[in-house]
C-alpha cells in the first residue's frame, strides 16, 4: 500500500502548492459585508485547514527541509510565523462575526498566511525541489497519511464549512477529496501485514 500511495498521493511541494491554493480561494470568498453566517463558515473552513496545513509542515515539510537546508533565513521563520497565524485563529474563533475587530483580524491572517505563502512558494518549495529530488513522491505519500488523520475528527466540520462556503460543485470536489483520503488511510490501517509508516 504504501507504495500504490506514493504513485497516487501528489509530491510533498505540490500537496503544499494545493493547499495554498485552496486556503487563498477561502479568503477571496471573504467580504467585510458577507453575511454573518457566510463569514463564520468561511473563517472556520480556513482555520481547519490552516491547523492541518500548519501541522503537516511542522511534522513532515520542514524536517526534511532542515536536512538538506541551514541556515535559511526563511525556513528558520517559518515556525514562527505558524505561531503568529496560530494565534491569531484562537482570538477570531472566540470572536462573533458582529465583533467589532472580526474582520480586521481576519484581514491580519489573511496578510500574515500570504506573505508566508509568498516566501514558501519562492524560496522552500523550490529548493525541496532541488534537493530532496528523491524523496519528493514520499513525503507527499506520508503527508496524505497524516492529513487523512488529522482530518478524520473534523470531517463532518470540514463538509459543512466547505458547502456553506463555496459553490456547490467546489464544494462537492473538496467533500469528495477528503473522503478519498479518509478512503486510502482506511484501507492502509486494514490491510493484514501492512507497515505503518509511524512504525518505521
Amino acid at each position: 500500500m504504501n507504495g500504490m500511495l506514493e504513485q497516487i498521493a501528489p509530491n510533498i511541494t505540490t500537496m503544499i502548492r494545493m493547499d495554498h491554493t485552496h486556503v487563498m480561494a477561502v479568503f477571496h470568498r471573504y467580504k467585510v459585508n458577507t453575511s454573518p453566517g457566510k463569514k463564520q463558515a468561511l473563517v472556520r473552513h480556513a482555520v481547519l485547514a490552516l491547523e492541518v496545513h500548519t501541522q503537516l509542515e511542522e511534522e513532515i515539510f520542514y524536517p526534511a527541509l532542515r536536512r538538506v537546508l541551514s541556515g535559511d533565513d526563511v525556513l528558520d521563520k517559518s515556525e514562527p510565523d505558524h505561531e503568529q497565524m496560530k494565534r491569531l485563529m484562537t482570538q477570531i474563533e472566540q470572536q462573533s462575526p458582529e465583533d467589532a475587530t472580526y474582520d480586521d483580524n481576519f484581514l491580519a491572517l489573511m496578510r500574515i498566511v500570504m506573505h508566508h505563502v509568498a516566501d514558501e512558494e519562492t524560496r522552500l518549495l523550490p529548493a525541496a525541489e532541488r534537493l530532496l529530488t528523491g524523496e519528493l513522491a514520499q513525503l507527499g505519500a506520508e503527508m496524505t497519511r497524516r492529513r487523512a488523520q488529522l482530518m478524520r475528527p473534523h470531517a463532518g466540520e470540514i463538509a459543512s464549512t466547505a458547502v456553506r462556503s463555496f459553490p456547490a460543485g467546489a464544494a462537492t470536489l473538496a467533500v469528495g477529496a477528503l473522503a478519498l483520503g479518509a478512503m486510502l488511510f482506511a484501507k492502509s490501517k486494514s490491510k493484514p501485514g501492512t507497515r505503518r509508516y509511524w512504525q518505521r
